[in-house]
């Protein structure tokens, strides 16, 4: 998401409806925010929980008076009306993964404007959001521009073309299976370029029909005897029943946002919303006491919450711990868990974490385990009936593929790009796509030639690639209850806490009484090595000890299937996660491209946006097509690509959170931090200022103030309001003289931020918006810091404040 800073004025968004003729128009109308419908994610289907804040909900505006000046009315003047409602656009943009009061970085890339966060963002980002959300509702059709010409105002054209050429080009809008995408695609290539696709997948796939929409020459080598990777469908028969059953990614997360949930729709196929009822059993079979359950459940989300306090308090140590030695050592501080149940129900817990990250919890990171959940796409979570193989196969009609080509060597240089499969064969093209698995990657499966730079491979080597395996099983017929997709079940030894200890029914979905039980964690890569006979033999004790005590038989199982996503050559484990020492940065770096433009890479390792999904995969092979694009014309037209490389993000904002753990002054919702000597008042200070949290007792001075100043963005608020409400930090560089100049204007916070904005003319920005500069700033005053804290002082015995947290 882009940190620029923000649009110069307040924005009155217009609404849609038809003007009242007896009301007093308003120069400045408000708007009273929803609250979006974006569930937690199911802790009991495997969803990565959202970890509170801490922080109350930002409140909902008020339709009283504006809390800030009026613009000028040119500036209002200016402000198009496109007659939707622009709440609702700014949140389905939002979905779609755009931030909603700022361009994202492929938009400033692109020049969608000329001037960065003016009028013109404005009216563009309104534009964009109107075009996405008609999209969204005419999902089978082309979008074309033409029809929305009559909408926007003659001066504002130019950013009409840029939002739809932009949103066209990137593959927002205007893909999927639908007939009338189809069409569209040209029958012969129209380019003279030919890319290499290596693998697949959902991303190769998404990719390779994208670029042949656009008009490459398009090759796809996938390993395997069938297309789809990790997503894989297979169809179970046995004494004449019949099912599909997903083998590899299974749930549709987010279907708001999500964009197979677009093409699902494209194919008229319905989507069965995963139910919330999760009952548990006990070893024995037994059900577990719903208030031991809920105590149980009300006691691991406060020891997340806590973790999520730990780390901020930890600083940057947090990266190099994991997460699963926080929750033991606050487990071990807390002492709720205290009985044998109660352990066993607090290890389910945990075996769910490590099935929402196919990783074990000693190995992932306390910094950064979650650090994708602000993205999440909001909406139900979803089975697809008859398998998510439906959506692989729709998408890989009339795309070219070359099945049992396993790629072992891929040359790249000014000239193109060389891919060498088993036999020796060699394909050539322009560009290569590399969607094979981090697995892949880690293993070294694949030779580049040259090697790949080493920030890519260190990424490689930090992000972690885990495992979860499944038992999918035919029956006669249904006899588990069919008012529920899920049902648990409870071990007593802790290192096997993730063997079948989720059950899926795909009864409703799958065409046939077909159940699939889950292994994830350490149990995981137990069950590689496990006779299938001896798991299936063990699951049927399981669901025995459940249901046979309630006089219902259970019969033995028409077919059964057990994966082996670990040692299957062509995946090697089954998604990613942030591993103690990396960050989000990492799929970053995995995504860039090398060798001026020749070699590019995608999959679900290569977002950190939605990493380990499925939506996350197809949308990393769109960003793809458009970047082989974009260099494929810059190529004809003998210019460059000027695409700065990833910087280390997470380590800055973490370091600068650090710094401001301990302000050099703090005032209402202000604080600062001072670089330089003490004695230059033009010394630099880098102030924050916090919105959406609780406030502090001095930031209310002043409530009774006859005019309420804010700086605070409709847009702003907007994206605060939607996107979890969390805390939203901004933050400016001024001098020292400046900021204590701020210190002591009075009433309150509001008339500082009016004072700071229109008096100093200062504006405020993310964290990345701040730039070089500040980095210098912010780097010296680290290590002033330090040399402080290293000078030799009097010797005291003093007891160590630092959380007890030892490796898991």
């Amino acid at each position: 998401m882009s940190d620029q800073a923000p649009p110069y004025a307040p924005l009155p968004l217009v609404s849609s409806l038809p003007p009242d003729p007896t009301a007093t128009p308003s120069r400045n109308p408000t708007l009273v925010l929803p609250n979006p419908a974006f569930p937690n994610k199911r802790k009991r289907t495997g969803f990565r929980r959202k970890v509170p804040s801490g922080s109350p909900a930002a409140p909902a505006l008020s339709p009283a008076a504006p809390s800030q000046p009026p613009p000028p009315a040119s500036a209002a003047d200016d402000i198009i009306v496109i007659n939707r409602e622009p709440t609702a656009e700014a949140l389905t943009a939002l979905t779609a993964g755009f931030p909603a009061d700022s361009l994202t970085d492929e938009e400033i890339e692109a020049g969608v404007v000329s001037d960065v966060g003016g009028i013109e963002q404005v009216n563009y980002i309104l534009i964009r959001n109107h075009l996405l959300c008609r999209w969204r509702e005419t999902y089978d059709s082309w979008l074309a521009k033409e029809p929305f010409a009559t909408l926007i105002p003659p001066h504002c054209e130019h950013l009409l073309n840029a939002a739809y050429s932009f949103l066209v080009s990137h593959s927002y809008v205007n893909f999927g299976v639908a007939p009338a995408i189809k069409e569209r695609i040209p029958k012969e290539p129209t380019r003279p370029t030919t890319v290499v696709v290596i693998g697949a997948g959902l991303a190769g796939l998404a990719a390779a029909r994208q670029l042949v929409a656009f008009g490459f020459k398009v090759i796809v080598l996938e390993g395997r005897k069938r297309c789809g990777g990790r997503v894989y469908t297979k169809k179970m028969e046995g004494g004449g029943r019949s099912a599909a059953g997903d083998l590899g990614g299974s749930v549709l997360t987010g279907t708001f946002g999500n964009p197979l949930g677009i093409v699902a729709k494209q194919l008229g196929l319905p989507m069965h919303k995963i139910r919330d009822k999760c009952p548990l059993y006990r070893p024995d079979g037994s059900p577990v006491d719903p208030e031991v359950d809920k105590k149980v459940e009300i006691t691991f989300n406060k020891l997340l919450d806590k973790s999520s306090n730990l780390r901020t308090s930890m600083g940057e140590v947090a990266v190099d711990v994991s997460l699963g030695a926080a929750l033991e050592t606050l487990r071990e501080a807390d002492g709720g868990i205290s009985t044998q149940e109660e352990k066993n129900l607090f290890n389910w817990h945990l075996a769910n974490l490590e099935y929402a990250n196919a990783g074990l919890l000693s190995r992932l990171s306390l910094a950064f385990w979650d650090q994708d959940d602000p993205y999440d796409m909001g909406g139900d979570h979803c089975f697809l009936p008859g398998g998510n193989g439906r959506l692989v196969q729709a998408l890989a009609e009339n795309v070219p593929i070359v099945y049992e080509r396993t790629v072992h060597t891929i040359r790249y240089g000014g000239d193109g790009v060389q891919v060498v499969v088993n036999g020796g064969q060699v394909y050539e093209g322009d560009m290569a796509l590399c969607t094979v698995s981090l697995g892949v990657l880690k293993n070294g499966g694949i030779k580049f030639l040259p090697e790949l730079p080493q920030r890519k491979l260190d990424s490689i080597k930090r992000l972690g690639f885990g495992l979860l395996n499944k038992v999918a099983m035919l029956f006669p017929h249904v006899f588990w209850s069919t008012d529920l997709d899920t049902f648990g079940h409870l071990v007593e030894d802790p290192r096997r806490r993730g063997e079948f200890f989720l059950f899926y029914s795909y009864a409703t979905v799958a065409g046939g009484p077909l159940l699939m039980a889950l292994v994830a964690g350490e149990a995981a890569h137990n069950f590689e090595t496990t006779p299938p006979t001896d798991a299936v033999s063990s699951v049927l004790q399981i669901l025995r000890g459940i249901y046979e005590p309630q006089g219902i038989e259970v019969p033995d199982p028409l077919q059964s299937v057990c994966t082996r996503w670990g040692t299957d050559s062509f995946s090697l484990g089954s998604y990613s996660h942030v591993a103690v020492g990396a960050s989000g940065d990492d799929y970053d770096i995995l995504a860039e491209s090398v060798g001026d433009g020749r070699l590019f890479f995608a999959g679900e390792a290569t977002t950190r946006r939605y990493p380990a999904t499925m939506h996350g995969a197809f949308i990393s092979g769109l960003r793809e097509a458009a970047n082989i694009t974009l260099h494929a014309n810059a190529r004809v037209a003998k210019t460059k690509v000027d695409k700065s490389s990833s910087t280390n993000t997470q380590a800055c904002a973490t370091i600068l959170m650090d710094l401001f753990r301990q302000p050099d002054l703090e005032f209402g919702s202000f604080s600062v931090i001072f670089g330089g000597k003490a004695s230059d008042p033009k010394s630099p200070a880098i102030l924050k200022v916090e919105f959406g949290g609780q406030r502090k007792k001095n930031a209310i001075e002043g409530a009774k103030a006859e005019q309420n100043h804010s700086n605070k963005l409709l847009f702003q608020q907007l994206q605060s309001h939607f996107n979890q409400q969390q805390q939203l930090y901004i933050y400016t560089l001024l001098s020292r003289q400046q900021a204590m100049e701020l210190r002591e204007v009075r009433g309150g916070d509001d008339m500082r931020l009016h004072y700071l904005c229109e008096k100093m003319g200062v504006k405020l920005v993310g964290r990345k918006g701040l730039g070089p500069g500040a980095d210098a700033v912010i780097a010296s005053i680290k290590a002033e810091r330090n040399r402080s804290r290293a000078k030799p002082g009097p010797s005291k015995l003093k007891k160590s404040m630092k959380p007890n947290v030892t490796a898991s």
